[in-house]
């Protein structure tokens, strides 16, 4: 099982995960065991439902701003993906597998019909795209967001590696995200790594390091086990199929998921709703952009939520 411990994030000021609302279990179609914290107005019918889902190596922890902002006058709802947080670890590691987590997630949470707005960040935007043509996926979504996130070729388009686009800088990116290497603790050569693959230059020390502490909290099983279903991922056809409006954001410091999928996204979404590409920025779109990711989250809620009383 993943395990949080008391240093995994911040205990204070921004970087914090507030305290949820409530807490629950959900159990996908495997018997994969997810933990959910629904936060803000759980008890107002009219609130409209957020559903955040994060990336790879991260956890609840990274939605702490989102959270926090938008729990006054929505329900958000947040999930650790499986062996992330504290969902605990499941030999099933696949595109599938996550929309079948998402679908168990949206049932466990939501009533039946009510719709929500799904946000997801890396691999938790390929989240959205794996479930996009499932029922449970279809009977929920209102709008999505999709931050900082690919469909296909997500190796050999990734810009970690200072070199020009080929099999040597595919096949060295391969070994570096596939590496079984423990990350170790969180020093301040890992800082500065971390820094340099997954956040903009301008990114505060403070920001670095909460976001070092939620990526080196991940197992190094599930880290290596996730970074082959990302390295074969192939979720094109499902882009096609994902007809609801949809948003999407990117940092053009974005080395992980460059701008290039943000516009093959845009090509190929049947609605899309706009692209905002953040100069400066990188991976960590919600971490870094808060605001902004926060602002376009509310944007989707105002112009296509639905409450669970149609208001």
């Amino acid at each position: 099982m993943s395990r949080l411990t008391h240093d995994t994030h911040e205990a204070s000021g921004p970087y914090a995960p507030p305290a949820p609302a409530r807490e629950l279990t959900a159990v996908s179609a495997d018997g994969a065991r997810l933990h959910v914290e629904v936060h803000g107005a759980v008890d107002d019918a009219t609130a409209p439902a957020v559903v955040l889902a994060h990336g790879w190596t991260c956890s609840t922890a990274f939605w702490a701003a989102q959270v926090r902002d938008l729990a006054a006058g929505h329900r958000v709802i947040v999930y650790d993906q499986r062996g992330h947080g504290r969902s605990p670890v499941n030999p099933v590691c696949s595109a599938d597998a996550l929309a079948d987590d998402l679908e168990a997630v949206l049932a466990a949470t939501l009533a039946p019909g009510e719709k929500a707005v799904l946000a997801g960040h890396s691999m938790g935007g390929m989240t959205l795209m794996a479930a996009s043509g499932r029922a449970g996926f279809r009977e929920h979504a209102a709008a999505v967001l999709l931050c900082s996130t690919g469909s296909s070729r997500l190796v050999a388009e990734s810009r970690i590696l200072p070199m020009r686009a080929g099999r040597a800088r595919t096949w060295l990116t391969k070994k570096i995200l596939g590496s079984r290497a423990p990350l170790g603790p969180v020093t301040p050569l890992a800082r500065r790594i971390l820094k340099y693959g997954t956040m903009g230059p301008g990114s505060a020390p403070a920001m670095v390091e909460a976001c070092a502490r939620i990526v080196h909290a991940c197992p190094r099983q599930v880290r290596y086990s996730w970074s082959k279903v990302l390295d074969l991922l192939d979720l094109d056809h499902a882009v096609r199929e994902l007809t609801v409006p949809t948003a999407v954001v990117v940092g053009t410091a974005d080395r992980l998921t460059p701008a290039v999928h943000t516009r093959s996204l845009v090509a190929a979404l049947p609605h899309c709703v706009g692209s905002t590409e953040l100069p400066g920025i990188g991976h960590m779109t919600p971490m870094e952009a808060p605001e902004l990711v926060t602002a376009r989250i509310r944007e989707l809620v105002s112009t296509y939520a639905v409450t669970k009383e149609g208001t």
